[in-house]
């Protein structure tokens, strides 16, 4: 049976690809520490294909067609949108899919009953996915199965069903007659207010990300999902804070057991989730 044997997660902020080119900017160099730290882990652990959850941003999905959870099928995907290029510098990249696994993932004839999932065979990746990518696996030479959650458009799945995606992910994997070694990628944010007042003013929200860290440090699941079941906290948060659910479903996926490493970085733009599970 195939194994996950890591999860982590990173923030996707774009502004980071632009701001920190060599020699790294001194207030840069922590967060290019952490998203170090996850991509020796990813080597370290001999990764065969990542499972990438992240939020596309009003690009691949709408209002008029959001389901809750997506999962990629195809067997290729280009990455990123022209107005990422031109704003932020960013790479057009290409990487391979991984079918067998997408299949798993979703029911290769009947959905999974913890939780219902759509698909998707045609897709383009925006900064999301391709953010965390570049920076953990650089090479850009493993397959992934891209999953999107709509963590920012109401009406948004609770924290629950985000709980369910994680559960559903680990016993997937495991259940799946292989010898792959899978990790785990997530992208999101902590406290996070894009367009308002609050946008690149540090956090909008400390005592959130002093607790949302805390959630992941003492593997506190159950805390977790009583404060974020709050959608007007999170919201209060900021108005992109919900993508935070991301990393909740990488706790659930690796048993609500502490993160070997969880740190909350501050930055020029917003503070940063660096939190990362391996195997035991």
């Amino acid at each position: 049976m195939a194994e996950l044997v890591l999860a982590a997660a990173t923030p996707h902020n774009p502004l980071l690809w632009r701001a920190m080119n060599d020699p790294v900017p001194d207030d840069l160099q922590p967060i290019a520490a952490n998203f170090g730290r996850i991509r020796e882990a990813v080597a370290a652990h001999d990764v065969d294909v990542l499972v990438v959850i992240g939020t596309d941003h009003v690009r691949q999905f709408f209002y008029d067609n959001s389901p809750p959870f997506v999962v990629g099928k195809a067997e290729s995907y280009h990455g990123t949108w022209e107005n990422e290029v031109r704003t932020f510098g960013m790479e057009y990249v290409e990487l391979a899919g991984h079918r067998e696994l997408a299949d798993e993932i979703t029911g290769r004839t009947v959905l999974p009953e913890t939780i219902d999932l759509a698909v998707s065979l045609e897709w383009r990746l925006d900064h999301s996915y391709v953010i965390p990518l570049q920076y953990v696996r650089p090479e850009l030479d493993l397959p992934v199965v891209p999953i999107h959650t709509n963590a920012s458009m109401p009406p948004v799945p609770s924290v629950r069903r985000f709980v369910a995606l994680g559960e559903h992910l680990r016993d997937a994997i495991e259940r799946w007659d292989s010898d792959a070694r899978v990790a785990i990628l997530t992208s999101g944010h902590m406290a996070n207010d894009v367009g308002g007042p609050r946008t690149f003013a540090g956090s909008p929200d400390p005592d959130f990300d002093e607790a949302a860290a805390s959630w992941m440090r003492d593997g506190d699941l159950e805390g977790a999902i009583r404060v974020c079941s709050d959608f007007q906290r999170l919201l209060e948060a900021g108005c992109m804070t919900y993508q935070y659910l991301n990393a909740v479903a990488a706790l659930a996926a690796m048993g609500g057991r502490p993160a070997d490493f969880a740190e909350v970085t501050p930055s020029r733009f917003a503070s940063s989730p660096f939190f990362l599970w391996g195997s035991r």
